[in-house]
């Protein structure tokens, strides 16, 4: 009994000893989502705004310069949290509106669930959630997280934190009726939480900001140095990304202040293309559609203890589906997908960090609005967006509610072009009639990739709310579904 005794304690001992040696090496992780920011709207891309907080990361880390990200929103959210195209579990097709009832499933093992497996004890969200409201099993803190402070919803008001009459800025399950710009408020938040898990061990932190997504609203303090720009919404969101790279400075100072700056990892990314008064260029097109400017976002990684910097550019294409798995490797636990799930990201951590040349990839992008579905397939060089009437034919129940009125005309027939990204990044010259046979072959892999999701989940946007709907107080989520 007592030699049993011993090699138990020795092995819980040797448990302990494992887990604190892994920890050691982990880095935090700060993972940073802007929403709607142009291509253009960084200073290191030779844009007009100042950004020298974004720049910071970008100079002093790694420059991911074929990020995909979703053309809306939620899916890209939905992604992040999951390494999984979210047209698996019916958050892809649009954004979750306010009135919908949908989420990211319990099932579905999520980024800071899979970092706890890993030892990070310290999980905490502050910003716009947007994949799930209703129901509390969606919420942050059954997701994975033991830290939130934000809104459920997009478009809120960025000073009274209102969306639909009710207020929508919470910490953990209850309202909050802190007063203040609610980049500043995701700021404070994201600052208290690096100061008070500072000496903790390894933490996960994600924040994703709501800024320069619309309304367009600003302190008036960040508007002089923009007073020369003529169009009004354009100059309020130039100051509008002013004052998201100023709250992006505050945390990379937090960082700093604590000693932590070696050993952090920061990932700053753009949740989709610019839309409005953004600015995409040289990229075509922008928010809403699959064109690069809708999908081909800012993206900047610095983990200085772990990947050589110096303002590296790397050009290989990843995407939001890659940030599950290349953090998974990132916090010791290997290269595997998740526990009987299929992950679609890939670990790109070789690839980011030089080691290795970026491989050809398949990556499909996907959004509709009634009259309008939108396929694109990026295949190595070449990529096919495709427009139109549902691709798999009509479906009764993705059909318009009577009497609903679009924005759109429903096409009749679909269009279909076709680029060499590689020689032509900005999508100007559709090849798709010289190349039939490839056009014909990816269609058949646009039709494959549709058919991954089932009837139900986000309906196309445009899709009107009930007539009895009425946004719940303070948005507080139904216990049961």
């Amino acid at each position: 009994m007592i030699y049993r005794a011993r090699m138990f304690f020795a092995v819980a001992a040797g448990a302990v000893l494992l887990q604190a040696l892994l920890q050691a090496s982990q880095p935090n992780i700060v993972l940073i989502v802007s929403d709607d920011q142009g291509w253009n709207d960084v200073s290191y891309h030779g844009g007009a705004i100042p950004t020298p907080n974004i720049d910071r990361i970008a100079q002093e880390g790694v420059q991911l310069e074929r990020y995909y990200a979703c053309p809306v929103c939620t899916p890209t959210r939905a992604g992040l949290m999951t390494g999984r195209y979210p047209i698996r579990f019916g958050m892809q097709r649009a954004v979750c509106r306010p009135f919908l009832k949908v989420g990211v499933p319990p099932a579905e093992e999520t980024l800071p669930e899979m970092l706890g497996r890993a030892g990070y004890r310290y999980r905490g969200a502050a910003g716009k959630w947007h994949i799930g409201h209703a129901f509390r099993k969606y919420h942050p803190l059954n997701q994975g997280f033991n830290f939130y402070i934000g809104h459920y919803n997009g478009n809120i008001d960025y000073f009274t934190h209102f969306r639909e009459g009710e207020l929508d800025w919470h910490r953990g399950f209850e309202a909050n009726f802190d007063e203040g710009y609610s980049t500043d408020l995701i700021a404070d938040a994201a600052v208290d939480y690096i100061d008070r898990r500072a000496g903790d061990g390894p933490f996960f932190l994600y924040v994703p900001f709501n800024a320069p997504h619309t309304p367009f609203q600003v302190p008036d303090k960040w508007l002089p140095p923009f007073a020369q720009v003529e169009n009004e919404k354009r100059r309020i969101y130039m100051a509008m990304v002013a004052a998201l790279d100023a709250a992006v400075g505050r945390i990379l100072e937090a960082i700093d202040r604590n000693g932590l700056t070696g050993g952090t990892l920061v990932w700053f990314a753009s949740d989709n293309g610019g839309f409005s008064a953004s600015d995409n260029s040289p990229l075509r097109a922008g928010k809403g559609t699959v064109y690069e400017g809708g999908i081909r976002v800012v993206s900047a990684l610095r983990w200085p203890n772990g990947i050589p910097g110096g303002g590296r550019k790397v050009s290989g294409a990843m995407s939001y589906l890659d940030v599950w798995p290349t953090l998974r490797r990132v916090a010791g636990l290997g290269a595997a997908g998740g526990p009987g799930e299929p992950l679609d990201g890939e670990d790109m951590f070789d690839v980011i960090a030089g080691r290795r040349d970026p491989a050809p990839r398949e990556f499909y992008s996907y959004y509709e609005r009634y009259g309008d579905e939108q396929l694109a397939l990026i295949d190595g060089d070449w990529k096919i967006v495709r427009r139109g009437p549902p691709i798999l034919g009509p479906n009764p129940a993705d059909a318009p509610p009577a009497g609903h009125r679009s924005n759109l005309q429903a096409s009749k027939e679909p269009t279909v072009e076709l680029f060499n990204i590689r020689d032509d990044p900005h999508e100007e010259r559709d090849l798709a009639r010289r190349q039939i046979a490839r056009v014909r072959r990816m269609i058949e892999q646009l039709k494959e990739f549709r058919a991954l999701r089932e009837d139900g989940g986000v309906p196309p946007m445009t899709a009107p709310a009930p007539a009895d709907w009425k946004a719940p107080k303070h948005w507080t989520p139904a216990v049961e579904e």
